[in-house]
């Protein structure tokens, strides 16, 4: 087993995407994608149900990557959010399972009537 420690992280403020190597692969997460998955309890609440689904965040960017220890980094993102930390094990998790997060975001804004602006 490999240590689950990213060997790269990098900011594609222009195309609004967090590149995250691993020894074993390397995700390309959307800004608007991690934005909406953010561990904090403003988007998860404090308990199964609470969730909150975030709608009009297709232009949302990351402004800093902020370290913390060495087990997780903060984004802050350019709406003001930036209370979430999103742990090596978070950032695995959200790229190996991208596909199946995307579609239930996208299946739970169509349900609440909400438009995508791309």
């Amino acid at each position: 087993m490999f240590a689950l420690v990213p060997t790269a992280i990098k900011l594609h403020q222009q195309s609004r995407m967090l590149e995250v190597h691993f020894d074993d692969s390397m995700f390309e997460l959307p800004c608007e994608y991690l934005r909406v998955y953010s561990p904090s309890a403003e988007v998860r609440g404090h308990g199964p149900g609470q969730e909150v689904l975030q709608i009009g965040k297709e232009q949302v960017n990351i402004k800093a990557i902020e370290p913390v220890g060495n087990y997780a980094v903060k984004l802050v993102f350019d709406d003001g959010h930036d209370s979430g930390l999103y742990t090596w094990e978070l950032l695995y998790d959200l790229g190996t399972r991208q596909d199946e997060l995307w579609q239930d975001y996208l299946n739970r804004l169509q349900k609440a009537g909400y438009q995508r602006k791309s």
